[in-house]
């Protein structure tokens, strides 16, 4: 599954929510240095889906704050 993710960097507090069918809004506290924004988008997708992180990668948008992640 394929889904559109739309990411907000520096936050007050981390949280994922569903705006419709296949199109999220992830909030993250972490900054985008370094790649620390997308292991934290992965790691709350893992868990508001309840999958394993290794089963969600980041498909198009690595340095985007609109993203395509695939969930298998």
């Amino acid at each position: 599954m394929k889904i559109a993710v739309r990411v907000k960097t520096n936050a007050r507090k981390n949280d994922v929510q569903e705006l419709e069918a296949g199109a999220f809004v992830v909030y993250t506290t972490a900054s985008p240095i370094e790649g620390k924004a997308n292991a934290k988008v992965i790691e709350l997708l893992a868990e508001h889906f309840g999958k394993p992180k290794r089963c969600i990668t980041i498909v198009r948008g690595e340095t985007s704050k609109e993203k395509i992640v695939e969930i298998l």
